[in-house]
């Protein structure tokens, strides 16, 4: 079958119900529309590439169902190899756009992680989840669809459980279970790529025990489906976007994050596969931070390969040789690599499970999630530190007072420095803002999950008294080393 294009996707975007609302306002085309146009043009960019002789490699694969050739996001990862390819084809995403594109990334993420999750409960339980999922992924092939994830809830009050909530809306639940499907209520929020998604994987938030059974559940719908209501967050650049000089103010690409209101919901049987087995939670969570904590190495050094880029041309049009900052553009590519080298090590220690779906391994990746939380702010500070004020203090007048044409012509004169014109100091200032403040911020601390969650897993994978018996035996320590009881 032939891979879809962009055509085909846009086309494919305009046929869903308008169900998406920022500022108020219904949007009717998410294609065309200024708040999510550019989001969508990211995605399409994806398209694009698969299509491209030079790029088809990183974005396109062979279906280990059926042999013929397939969007990669809609492949099984079943090898180191295949890992390493979603963090290529991420950071070559990231180059591309300068921002993240969710709809080609956490569905892909979840359908991988139910193909495991599904065979051991099939294997255990007598279900069958994965036929049911196969079907699924076989049309996602076949129709090359964009696939968002959403694992986050409202939550509530974070002392609580889900079921111990006032309101049990804040969580995403199961309200009835029928012959021919579920019925679902509730919210998951701040879901990347959804204007962008023609469809929705919803995987359970957290680890859950049998009182919170209706809040174990993992299925995909429609983005479009009757009774969900998406509302697009807000972010620091995004009235520039929607006026008429954003062409100069920000990229044409970007990244939109929705909130998802679900409101008695009707997911057929045929693509809900987990429904209130809430021991196999845990199980979705593992697998899940796995492979997207490794992989997300390649979001962010691909975004910072573009800072890097932006500063040499913010520090060539202030005037000054990029070599003036050698050691911080040499700072900002140590830290890229750190965050990249750690998550390809995590994809070449993974293992693969009895399904034949591949999981990077869990101590290397949630050591990578740590970094993530803290390196990609490092390049950041040091793009704005190279760029100087008209990047960092948020000082620089808008394009219409650039091209005023009462005083424009003095603006432009102060923006003349270096090499080009003012108008590319103003573009690549911009830009510089719109990297570490604005739109395209990806979620380097809390996408895919707290650091300090990550640091549970780190504590945990952490062979204490393995290592302590290393020391021992090294110094020839006969006696028992044992941790000192506490005073009661």
């Amino acid at each position: 079958m032939a891979l879809k294009t962009r055509e085909d996707y846009l086309a494919a975007l305009r046929k869903l119900r308008p169900n998406i609302y920022k500022f108020g306002e219904l949007i009717e085309d998410v294609t065309t529309h200024p708040a999510t146009k550019r989001t969508v043009e990211s995605h399409a960019l994806n398209y694009d590439a698969a299509n491209d002789p030079e790029l088809e490699d990183i974005y396109s694969i062979t279906s280990t169902f059926t042999g013929d050739k397939v969007l990669r996001w809609n492949s099984m990862m079943q090898s180191m190899e295949d890992l390493i390819g979603n963090m290529r084809m991420k950071r070559q995403n990231y180059r591309r756009t300068g921002s993240c594109t969710g709809a080609v990334c956490v569905g892909w993420n979840a359908m991988n992680v139910m193909w495991a999750v599904c065979s051991e409960m099939d294997q255990a339980n007598g279900t069958a989840y994965q036929q049911r999922l196969k079907n699924w992924i076989l049309s996602a092939q076949d129709k090359g669809l964009t696939v968002a994830g959403a694992l986050t809830d409202a939550k509530g009050d974070r002392s609580l459980k889900p079921s111990q909530q006032a309101d049990p809306d804040t969580n995403l639940r199961i309200n009835e279970v029928r012959e021919d499907g579920i019925i679902i209520r509730g919210a998951k929020l701040m879901i990347c790529g959804t204007a962008a998604s023609q469809e929705i994987f919803l995987l359970p938030g957290s680890i859950y025990g049998k009182a919170d059974q209706d809040y174990s559940l993992a299925c995909v719908v429609p983005r479009d489906i009757e009774g969900l209501t998406i509302v697009e967050a807000t972010r620091p650049s995004d009235r520039r976007e929607l006026e008429e000089t954003s062409v100069v103010e920000t990229p044409d690409t970007g990244v939109t994050q929705g909130w998802l209101l679900f409101e008695d919901v009707f997911v057929p049987n045929e693509r809900v596969f987990l429904c209130k087995e809430y021991k196999y939670t845990a199980k979705v969570i593992q697998y899940f931070t796995a492979n997207y904590r490794a992989c997300i190495g390649g979001c962010v050094t691909g975004q910072g390969d573009v800072m890097i880029g932006a500063s040499v041309l913010m520090a060539r049009l202030n005037g000054l040789s990029a070599k003036t900052f050698t050691d911080k553009l040499i700072n900002m590519s140590l830290n890229n690599t750190v965050t990249y080298g750690l998550g390809a090590g995590a994809c070449a220690l993974g293992a693969k499970h009895p399904s034949g779906s591949y999981f990077a391994d869990p101590h290397t990746a949630h050591t990578n999630k740590v970094m993530v939380a803290t390196l990609p702010y490092e390049v950041k500070r040091l793009t704005q530190e190279i760029g100087g004020g008209i990047v960092e203090t948020g000082c620089m007048p808008s394009y219409k007072d650039f091209t005023n044409p009462q005083y424009g012509h003095m603006i432009r004169k102060c923006l003349k420095a270096g090499a080009g014109s003012a108008e590319s100091r103003f573009k690549a200032a911009r830009l510089s803002e719109w990297l570490t403040i604005g739109s395209g911020v990806p979620g380097c601390m809390h996408g895919g999950g707290s650091p300090d969650g990550a640091k549970l897993v780190v504590r945990y994978t952490t062979p204490l008294e393995e290592y302590a018996e290393y020391a021992r035996k090294i110094i020839n320590i006969e006696e028992e080393i044992t941790e000192p009881q506490k005073n009661m």
